[in-house]
């Protein structure tokens, strides 16, 4: 028991040192693009080819952890972020975008790694604990809601030109994570002859009812969240706001993304995970709903945090879900499709932000993502109705 604590805890700790990594990014990703872009529109691009990375690196890095093990996987992406951020730092040096997106895109294929954090954490946890594992795991974001936003700023001036140390903090945050997940021990699944032999295609896993939704629902939120995520600092500084307030925002966000990860598994454990999950639906409408109350600070402030909680009960509620939907034989290609979707979900959101912010502005930007959420609700309530014990109720 003490044992799979302390694993937790390891894991919870790299994931706040990620974090505090796509925090830093997301935060002045689109600021320092703006410097260097041709055009308004290219604002994000540090942003999108980050996204792109975690899109390309997500099925090797699920395919190869399965065969070398989660520990070499987890500190061979962390490296590459020590190397994404030395390079993003030169980018901004020599003014050069290119560089700039080529550190980010590394940025992201540490994500790519790093995203399979909270599925080691259900690995080394018993059945009972595993819940309060994955969402404590995710709990580790509340340093990075504090820390990343912080070092964006603290970074922004430091050197010349702006935003440098921003990124050789990232690189060394990066670094830390190398550090920390030395100690990590994720025993290799030991699947049985008969299980290999059963394992299904991947075809036959992802038709499921329980996949698809859950991988939908995931899908949503994360999409949901990273295209308002990404357009307010854009959206902030052209209704004047300073980057002060901009990380500041940023921060509250990312605090509504990952405080409620301390109690996010115990709700899933006593309501049932559709109905956590589509709490978060409801969450994210109300996102939308405020964002047209105005374009002051505190409409900024209370419609993030909002994005943040909404997009916690979705998808730590959809990765709850999804571990239901496959054997241990078939974690790497159920996993990695599921990541793998939704990071080029992600990808597009993240590139598309610039372009809609520029062209219909911030509320009716985020007036477009109700029909997705509508279309995420009906299909939390359609595998509800299926009756399936431990969905809708607790088991």
């Amino acid at each position: 028991m003490q044992a799979m604590h302390r694993q937790v805890f390891l894991l919870a700790t790299a994931q706040a040192l990620f974090q505090i990594v796509s925090v830093l990014v997301m935060t002045i990703g689109a600021l320092a693009g703006s410097i260097l872009a041709p055009s308004p529109e290219w604002a994000t691009a540090p942003i999108a080819t980050m996204f792109l990375g975690t899109a390309v690196a997500t099925v090797p890095a699920s395919m190869w952890m399965a065969r070398v093990g989660r520990r070499v996987g987890f500190i061979a992406g962390a490296s590459l972020g020590t190397l994404g951020g030395l390079l993003a730092a030169a980018g901004m040096l020599t003014s050069s975008l290119l560089l700039l997106c080529l550190g980010t895109f590394l940025a992201g294929a540490y994500q790519g790694f790093a995203q399979f954090y909270r599925f080691a954490a259900a690995e080394v946890a018993d059945t009972a604990f595993k819940p309060r594992a994955i969402s404590l795991v995710l709990a580790g974001g509340v340093v990075a809601a504090l820390v990343g936003p912080l070092l964006a700023r603290l970074g922004g001036d430091l050197l010349q030109p702006a935003y440098t140390a921003s990124f050789l903090f990232l690189a060394l945050t990066s670094l830390l994570a190398v550090g920390v997940l030395l100690g990590v021990n994720v025993p290799k699944a030991l699947d049985t002859a008969d299980e290999r032999a059963s394992a299904r295609p991947l075809i036959d896993i992802v038709r499921q009812p329980i996949y698809l939704v859950a991988l939908f629902g995931a899908t949503i939120g994360y999409g949901v969240m990273i295209l308002a995520m990404t357009a307010t600092p854009l959206a902030m500084v052209h209704h004047n706001h300073g980057l002060g307030a901009t990380a500041t925002v940023i921060q509250l966000h990312v605090l509504g993304m990952f405080l409620p990860s301390f109690f996010t598994g115990s709700l899933i454990a006593r309501f049932g995970v559709l109905q956590i999950m589509l709490a978060g639906v409801v969450l994210l409408t109300c996102h939308v709903l405020i964002t047209l109350s105005g374009t002051g600070f505190y409409s900024f402030s209370a419609a993030l945090v909002l994005l943040g909680v909404g997009w916690n009960f979705l998808y730590i509620g959809g990765t709850n879900l999804l571990t239901r939907a496959y054997s241990t034989a078939e974690k790497g290609k159920a996993q990695a499709t599921n990541d793998f979707t939704i990071f080029v979900v992600g990808l597009f959101a993240s590139l598309s932000a610039g372009v809609l912010q520029n062209t219909i502005g911030w509320q009716n930007l985020n007036l477009a993502l109700l029909p997705w959420l509508a279309m995420a609700g009906l299909a939390i309530l359609w595998l509800g109705r299926r009756g399936e014990p431990g969905y809708w109720s607790v088991a």
